[in-house]
């Protein structure tokens, strides 16, 4: 118990700290004016109170990644809370709030825009691709499983259910902000959090194991490589690229730059206190990681989170369980759609040199995205969960190096991006050649490759951070080459 609630405490403490030192690095100036006043077209830019943006905020990074990912993480027992806790603080929430508030500054700009600006065309062509890949992916996911349990509980078939489900998630994408999101994302977010801390309170008094303590022996299972699984396993609660791609989203919003790091930097910190509980009740309810891995063999991490909601809540329990499995990816698949129009819309604009700002343009976008998505829900959730970790850990590394890349530029202190984009760099490097969705290699091989591409990144980076101070000092440089 005492690992959890050290955790939980190292969670609140990074906020209060390290929160500010990346804001006073990234230089918050509210005399600058947002794009929410400077470009309100009460459609996708449009001012909205902080705290209804960090609801907002936390569940659209949030869905069911910080329930799902860290019941599934916690196989690994409770060394998973460590890195929940570092990875939180000083790697997802940063990536989070530098894709929030370099979008700020940049007039509310996608990702992939933001790639371009700081890591070249080449790069942005290529992240353009992936990020609006994964956005299919996760709107396809976060259909499908929902659609499976409403198959499951109500009279409809499974195919009703998803065009249900779909025809929702089209309508929530194109309609302004501040009709459905602005006005019950706010309360969907509450749901999350009262589900969490009422589990968190039953863990603590009601259930029968204790909270597992870190120790030398309870590290993780040995069939089970800590590294990089754990680090793609657990996403959301530590580092996830989606979130590169819905902050934007309401870096629209936002009526003040200081209100930048309770709502980006924040809302991370909360998902990784939701993520610290699930895998602490994943670890607790079911005696040890042997009993948990037997519960998700036969009913998967859906099973898990209904057992533990019915067995520590009862009724209201299975209520919650209910609405936070529908519900929740419901909320995110949305969310992914309206990324992806604007991405596509970005694309666009730079190809045509025309604008897509319009309703009916939105209207247009949002098929060439919606359409694959909708056929790839119907493929088994699973399978189609498999393929989005790596591409969203991708994601994550490359909005790492586009923050490190622009604070080098603005000669600020690039190591608070550097140091977790060069570690999560090697995680992405290992994990694309061992896991079995990739090259499914040797491990020790997969290690040697990965390697190999880690050091020709940091190589690549070494270059960048030389080039500038030769251009910042070149007579410095100069002196240094002879």
């Amino acid at each position: 118990m005492l690992t959890f609630l050290a955790s939980i405490l190292f969670l609140i403490v990074g906020y209060i700290t390290y929160g500010k030192v990346v804001e006073r690095i990234f230089g918050a100036d509210d005399s600058r004016r947002t794009p929410a006043y400077a470009k309100q077209d009460g459609f996708d830019y449009s001012p909205m109170s902080w705290w209804k943006g960090s609801l907002i905020q936390l569940l659209n990074i949030a869905g069911l990644g910080p329930i799902f990912g860290a019941v599934m993480g916690a196989l690994y027992g409770p060394i998973a809370f460590v890195w929940i806790v570092l990875g939180s603080i000083f790697a997802g929430a940063v990536h989070d709030y530098f894709a929030g508030m370099m979008s700020l500054r940049h007039n509310g700009e996608q990702y992939p825009a933001l790639v371009g600006k700081y890591l070249g065309k080449y790069a942005q062509s290529s992240i353009n691709i992936v990020s609006i890949a994964l956005m299919v992916l996760v709107a396809a996911a976060f259909t499908a499983g929902p659609a499976e349990l409403i198959a499951q509980l109500t009279p409809l078939t499974f195919t009703v259910a998803i065009v249900l489900v779909f025809v929702y998630l089209l309508v929530a994408a194109v309609l302004p902000i501040n009709k459905i999101i602005g006005k019950v994302y706010p309360v969907f977010g509450g749901i999350l959090i009262f589900m969490a801390v009422a589990i968190g309170f039953g863990m603590l008094f009601l259930f029968e194991h204790p909270i597992p303590n870190l120790t030398f022996t309870s590290m993780h299972p040995e069939e089970l490589p800590l590294w990089p699984l754990m680090m793609v396993t657990i996403s959301c609660g530590a580092i996830s690229g989606f979130h590169s791609t819905q902050s934007p989203i309401l870096a629209r919003t936002i009526k003040k730059e200081s209100e930048g790091r309770k709502v980006f930097y924040g809302a991370m910190i909360g998902e990784g206190v939701i993520a610290l509980i699930w895998a602490a009740a994943g670890m607790t309810f079911f005696g040890n990681t042997g009993g948990l891995q037997e519960a998700v063999a036969a009913g998967g991490a859906a099973g898990v989170v209904n057992e533990i909601s019915q067995t520590t809540l009862g009724t209201l329990g299975g209520i919650l369980a209910i609405l936070g499995v529908i519900i929740l990816p419901i909320t995110t698949g949305d969310t992914a759609l309206r990324s992806s129009r604007m991405m596509l819309g970005d694309v666009l604009r730079q190809v045509t040199k025309k604008s897509f700002d319009g309703r009916k343009s939105k209207l247009l976008l949002i098929v060439p995205v919606a359409l694959p998505a909708f056929l790839l829900s119907q493929i088994d959730y699973s399978f189609l969960w498999r393929y989005v970790g790596w591409t969203n850990q991708l994601v994550a590394t490359v909005m790492l190096w586009t923050g490190a890349m622009y604070l080098l530029k603005q000669a600020k202190f690039h190591w608070i991006c550097s140091v977790p984009a060069t570690f999560m760099t090697g995680v992405v490097s290992t994990y694309i050649f061992y896991a079995p969705e990739g090259f499914g290699l040797d491990y020790g091989l997969s290690m040697i490759l990965g390697s190999i591409i880690w050091l020709v990144v940091i190589g690549w980076f070494a270059w960048q951070v030389y080039q500038e101070k030769r251009q910042t000092h070149p007579s410095v440089a100069h002196s240094n080459a002879n």
